[in-house]
């Protein structure tokens, strides 16, 4: 059984027990959420897909940890002008594990 899910902002395919990356959630490590934003659902080959969503259908999740994604390393530069410019960002990633998919 698995569902596509849509997950702040982001559509991810999901199964029972899965261990995902998604953005930064609110939520204390060790809480449980629920996603309601299902857009299908497929058991076998009994499949649900929602006009934009499934009524009654969940996906429920732990959060493992937060954590940071690696260094992403941003160079700027016009050559000849001198001009020189080096930027980095780490992107804050949670850890959840998918739990349940009630359809």
């Amino acid at each position: 059984m698995y569902a596509i899910v849509n997950i702040a902002g982001q559509q991810f395919k999901v199964a029972k027990d899965q261990q995902i990356f998604v953005h930064r959630l609110q939520g204390d490590e060790g809480a449980s959420i629920e996603f309601d934003n299902v857009l299908l659902a497929a058991n076998g080959s009994n499949v649900k897909v929602g006009a934009e969503a499934l009524n009654g259908a969940k996906v429920s999740a732990k959060i493992v940890s937060h954590l940071k994604g690696d260094k992403v390393i941003i160079f700027k530069k016009k050559r000849r002008k001198g001009y020189k410019k080096k930027n980095g960002h780490r992107q804050q990633f949670t850890k959840i594990e998918i739990t349940d998919i009630s359809i």
